[in-house]
């Protein structure tokens, strides 16, 4: 069950102490009554590195000690994609809240798992997708939905750069989850599904390398009244990395690279312009995690943005989109 933290400072625990892990361990410091408390590693000697950097009080050579540690309320999971059902369900087994990075799992299947867990256990849970809790992403949201500008005609959101990733690298490791979909596609997609609801039908083509995973990846979603969203994903070629909605009455412009903190232009059918600056001071990660803090403070087990129906749909779709390109894990 959920711990009584309505007064007490939550002491956090990352595992998978990678490139992410660094951003939010630096964020988590900015975030009031938050504390890095202990981190966990494969490998002790990196696990006493990164506490070291970020004076956390503990390092663990393994997930299971952590898991362990009577005093984390809560723990932020960022290994490699194909091991986030069975580092979530550890952490769930053991009353411990989690904050598990996208995508949340490798398929709906194991997302079911996970939140048939959380539920067991009536533990909090959520999908750690940062751009939803980003003010600029926020904004965009409630201007669409006050049709401040009409309909949504079309979407166009891309994600994509020449990665200097090595071939050893797990982003093209079939046995990781590799793929520019689930790494950096899920984004745009996130984006359509956020704004425009479910598509009614989708296409997909990819361009899959010699280890079977995607490096890039082309979607259309049709929805009525002849609308469609183009998204777009690729480690092999630098895009705009820009999410655009092309209203009735404007063109709403989430400048690059939209998934974390950046300005929003929005051009008048009048062609006047403006671009709003929402002074982010922070990498972006304190917001998701000031949200989920808030959730522990108050008892709850499920996010009301980020919440489990939206996770499921969101993994089902990316799940449809592999189906269309033929690619299994």
């Amino acid at each position: 069950m959920t711990k009584n933290l309505h007064r007490k400072t939550i002491n956090w625990g990352i595992i998978g102490l990678g490139k992410i892990a660094h951003k939010f361990a630096k964020d988590l410091l900015t975030v009031e009554n938050a504390n890095l408390y202990a981190v966990a590693s494969r490998s002790s000697a990196k696990a006493n590195e990164f506490a070291q950097q970020y004076n956390a009080s503990k390092a663990y050579g393994c997930y299971e000690d952590l898991a362990e540690d009577p005093n984390i309320d809560a723990v932020y999971i960022a290994t490699p994609h194909v091991f986030h059902k069975e580092n979530t369900l550890l952490y769930l087994e053991n009353g411990i809240a989690v904050l598990c990075e996208k995508p949340f799992a490798m398929n709906v299947e194991e997302v079911e798992q996970m939140i048939a867990k959380a539920k067991e256990k009536n533990v909090l849970l959520m999908e750690a997708l940062w751009t939803y809790f980003l003010p600029h992403y926020q904004f965009v949201l409630k201007t669409l939905e006050d049709k401040t500008y009409g309909n949504i005609l079309k979407l166009k959101a891309d994600f994509g750069f020449k990665s200097n990733h090595s071939k050893t690298s797990r982003v093209w490791e079939k046995s990781l989850g590799g793929g520019s979909l689930l790494d950096i596609g899920i984004y745009p997609i996130f984006t359509a599904l956020s704004t425009l609801g479910n598509p009614n039908t989708m296409e997909a083509k990819a361009t899959i390398t010699e280890t079977g995973v995607d490096s890039t990846c082309k979607v259309e979603f049709n929805y009525n009244q002849n609308i469609k969203a183009f998204l777009e994903s690729s480690f092999i070629e630098d895009t705009p990395t820009e999410a655009i909605f092309y209203c009735e009455k404007g063109t709403i412009k989430i400048n690059t690279r939209f998934h974390s903190p950046t300005t929003v232009s929005i051009t008048e059918l009048n062609d006047k312009e403006k671009t709003i600056d929402f002074n982010y001071k922070t990498i972006g990660y304190n917001y998701e995690i000031e949200h989920f803090n808030n959730l522990l403070r108050q008892g709850k087990t499920e996010s009301d943005i980020m919440t489990f129906v939206f996770s499921k749909q969101l993994i089902k779709t990316l799940d449809d989109i592999r189906n269309i390109i033929n690619l299994q894990y």
